[in-house]
């Protein structure tokens, strides 16, 4: 299964654009507390639409309570700028679970998260600008694990 992953996220807009996103791949979203918006919040529910009831999300305490959740055998991306590869190295496979994790829009995934898995930090390579919207961002990085397993 896909997962996305957003730790503390902060804008109520981008997030329900990602549960659209979520929606529409059968990803299951993750929303790691605090949150900085209620889910209740009017412009999370016009951005997911109607859909938001549909999204299959998880809202999880801390990083170590989803974390723990996992799978032995999942796989863990952090897409962010300090990546080392472009998201289309990563090895997203077909028989594990995935996770692909996005920080806070104006902070980033804390370095405490990735230290011990710099090889699975990556990067959407871009020009001209430092970051790129966080549901332009999942949907990048969705899409090509998607394309790597083989269509939705």
């Amino acid at each position: 299964m896909l997962n996305v992953v957003l730790y503390q996220p902060e804008i109520p807009h981008n997030t329900g654009a990602v549960g659209r996103l979520c929606l529409a791949t059968g990803a299951r979203l993750h929303l790691i507390k605090p949150l900085g918006f209620s889910l209740e919040d009017k412009y999370l529910k016009r951005s997911g639409l109607d859909y938001w009831a549909e999204v299959d999300v998880r809202v999880w305490d801390s990083w170590e309570d989803m974390y723990g959740q996992a799978e032995k055998t999942a796989s863990f991306f952090y897409v962010e700028v300090q990546g080392t590869r472009p998201h289309w190295e990563a090895n997203f496979g077909q028989n594990s679970d995935i996770y692909l994790v996005f920080g806070p829009e104006t902070r980033g995934i804390p370095t405490a998260l990735m230290n011990d898995r710099m090889e699975h930090v990556l990067r959407i390579p871009m020009l001209g600008t430092r970051s790129l919207n966080l549901a332009t961002a999942v949907a990048i990085t969705l899409y090509e694990a998607i394309r790597q397993r083989g269509g939705v």
